[in-house]
């Protein structure tokens, strides 16, 4: 048999960004440096465009614009 394949990073390494990561008293979802941008940014503008959409659509039908003949 071959030896065991070396792992990616030591586990000293591992072993730091664990304990870095568990001493952040923030929650889970937003500790790494882009958990912002997919956990808080997109779901605030997915939902601004749906109000937008949502709003443009009921002023259009109360003002009759956009009907197909």
């Amino acid at each position: 048999m071959s030896e065991a394949e070396a792992p990616f990073r030591p586990r000293e390494k591992l072993v730091e960004r664990q304990k870095y990561f568990q001493s952040i008293h923030k929650h889970t979802y937003l500790k790494g440096p882009y958990d912002k941008i997919t956990s808080v940014a997109i779901p605030i503008a997915l939902a601004a465009t749906c109000c937008f959409m949502i709003g443009r659509g009921i002023y259009n039908m109360s003002h009759g614009i956009g009907k197909k003949e």
